[in-house]
């Protein structure tokens, strides 16, 4: 584990949780997330919660409704029924209650699977309302940059997309880990991702952990900064 080690270092491990959701709250978060930046998906929730005061009435309120709310995301035509639909999904399958704290009560691998029917939720929704959510289940959640990251230091192969990543990247972690630890390695390559990795001009001479990455030596000609380096000098 010596990526996440030295990337943990870096970027202050344990890294505080962002909030503190119920489930329901963080999976309605999750769906709104999709492709929006987190300013403009925060916003959307704020007013969703804002204009209808609870989930049931965002259920039940009339499509137009829901869609004016969370106008400031992506898509938000698409996004607003989505939402209704799985609200309305969740009441359905628990005999009209509309709640996800049972999760609680499975496991890991059992609450994503009952996440993952309902319509639109796939594993990176599933992994985020465990893991991101008061539930602190260690469920690893991947985005575009954690990929990124994780393709170019060589734990996955590039032909594998982001959703079928997740479960070869948990498999990767130590069975034992805590919901922070697996939340701390999800930050920290996300962050590295956002601020050295970056998709075009990736700053590999800021790298920590260049010396461990093939996309790294490659552009680099092998001139690798190793921990031990820094601290020599």
């Amino acid at each position: 584990m010596a990526v996440h080690d030295r990337l943990c270092t870096a970027y202050g491990c344990p890294i505080p949780y962002f909030h503190e959701f119920d489930p329901l709250s963080e999976l309605v978060s999750s769906l709104l997330s999709h492709r929006t930046r987190n300013a403009e998906s925060g916003r959307a929730f704020k007013q969703l919660r804002s204009r209808f005061g609870t989930w049931e009435s965002v259920r039940d309120a009339p499509t137009a409704e829901v869609q004016e709310a969370v106008a400031p995301c992506t898509w938000p035509e698409q996004k607003a029924p989505r939402v209704q639909q799985v609200l309305r999904a969740i009441t359905e399958r628990r005999g009209g209650e509309l709640s996800l704290d049972f999760l609680a009560g499975l496991p890991v691998v059992e609450a994503r699977a009952w996440l993952e029917e309902l319509p639109g939720v796939g594993p990176k929704t599933s992994a985020a309302t465990l893991l991101f959510s008061r539930l602190r289940m260690p469920a690893l959640p991947v985005d575009s940059h954690h990929h990124r990251v994780a393709v170019r230091l060589g734990l996955i192969p590039a032909s594998v997309a982001v959703g079928p990543s997740h479960a070869l990247l948990e498999a990767q972690l130590p069975a034992d880990w805590s919901a922070q630890q697996v939340y701390d390695n999800h930050e920290a390559l996300m962050l590295h991702g956002q601020r050295v990795c970056h998709h075009a001009h990736p700053q590999c001479a800021r790298c920590v952990v260049l010396d461990l990455c093939p996309f790294g030596q490659s552009r680099t000609g092998g001139a690798a900064r190793t921990a031990d380096d820094d601290r020599a000098r």
